[in-house]
């Protein structure tokens, strides 16, 4: 691994889960942290209440499809999950993680995770390890400019940054 990796247990999902299971439509109403209490409890109603910092969400194809909202973004980043891989992501959802700061990362491999395998993830090289099955993966990392700007916090903290001359 050549830059700092992620560890975390891997909660994982199947295909087509789209942003009214990350941030239900009819609890928009509520505060952000009310709101991810909610995250996926239409398909895993434990998923919140178990959620750690550090853990990795694991997905199929087409994972964030649906509305825009970034509050399904939101939510799985104020749960502490620190990166989301899948076989492919809806667009919008995609650039919504990467603009708050929440790395997505596709995963061609995903289907050969387990829930709570433990992974370590290396965003800069693409490197991906499952140390419950001692499996190792090769994946397309970000480009660096994603990278600091995931790493400055999002977007909106990347260009105060840049803005004020002190970004990277």
């Amino acid at each position: 691994m050549t830059g700092t990796p992620k560890y975390g247990r891997a909660f994982v999902f199947g295909d087509n889960i789209d942003t009214d299971i990350l941030a239900p439509g009819s609890l928009m109403k509520l505060s952000p942290e009310a709101l991810a209490t909610h995250c996926l409890e239409a398909i895993d109603p434990s998923f919140a209440g178990a959620v750690r910092s550090g853990d990795l969400l694991v997905a199929g194809t087409n994972f964030g499809l649906g509305s825009s909202r970034e509050q399904a973004a939101v939510s799985l980043k104020i749960l502490g999950i620190k990166a989301v891989l899948a076989t492919s992501f809806a667009r919008i959802f995609w650039r919504n993680a990467i603009n708050l700061g929440l790395p997505a990362l596709v995963f061609p491999q995903a289907r050969e995770i387990a829930s709570g395998d433990q992974l370590a993830l290396d965003t800069a090289s693409g490197r991906i390890e499952n140390l419950t099955r001692s499996r190792s993966y090769e994946i397309q990392p970000l480009p660096d400019h994603l990278l600091q700007m995931i790493a400055d916090g999002g977007l909106i903290a990347h260009l105060q940054r840049r803005f004020q001359g002190t970004a990277a």
